[in-house]
């Protein structure tokens, strides 16, 4: 799988993307990162990739020439399944989303910053908004980095243990059960018998029952 991130801040994306999971991915073959600077595109002298915007709004916007010729360039090369721009009031990035974009082969990612990017790119350009949060991010680096680290994991042999990923959080549309590991006992605090009962069947039960109550409290939404 292929990922192209396109930035006016590549180095931001240099301490998510080089470490742990997207890093290993990255060295056993599966997964292919390029980040590029928007810069590098810009026909300015000063490689300035920003206006002001008309009408006189505050805060300084992204300009379609340098973004379109970056993605040209990328979708000259091969065929992308998705554009994705991050942006605030975009979809909602969530696990079945993460899920949908582990089984494409090629993404590529442009990077909000700034005031936003001018409405023609996306209108144009762009196949898929996403938000990570209702939140604003000084610019979208971040969202990409979550986005890339969250399909990463997701494809076989990212991870050394491939069924971790199905039972995380939200896989079934429930968070996930409460989890223990040694010692059983540690000073008062015990571990729930029927863990270490060996009754699969049992066991899978409790983490189900678990999985609903965790849900209820803390994420009723996802019940709705």
């Amino acid at each position: 799988m292929r990922f192209d991130i396109i930035t006016v801040l590549p180095q931001l994306l240099k301490g998510p993307l080089d470490h742990s999971i997207v890093q290993r991915a990255r060295d056993k073959g599966l997964i292919e990162v390029h980040v590029h600077d928007l810069r590098d595109f810009s026909s300015d002298k000063h490689r300035r990739v920003d206006d002001y915007a008309f009408g006189g709004d505050a805060g300084m916007v992204m300009c379609i020439e340098p973004i379109q010729k970056a993605i040209s360039h990328l979708t000259a090369q091969r065929e992308y399944d998705e554009i994705i721009y991050t942006s605030p009031d975009g979809k909602r990035f969530n696990q079945k989303e993460a899920n949908r974009l582990a089984t494409v082969k090629n993404l590529i990612i442009l990077c909000g910053h700034y005031k936003g990017v001018d409405q023609r790119v996306r209108d144009h350009l762009v196949t898929c908004e996403i938000s990570i949060g209702d939140y604003v991010l000084t610019g979208g680096e971040l969202a990409a980095a979550v986005i890339t680290d969250s399909v990463t994991r997701l494809l076989p042999g990212a991870i050394s243990d491939e069924t971790s990923a199905l039972t995380d959080s939200f896989q079934d549309g429930l968070l996930a059960p409460p989890i223990y590991t040694r010692p059983a006992a540690y000073n008062e605090w015990k571990v729930p018998d029927i863990l270490l009962s060996g009754h699969a069947a049992k066991i899978a039960d409790w983490k189900h029952e678990e999985s609903l109550k965790r849900t209820r409290m803390l994420r009723p939404d996802l019940l709705d």
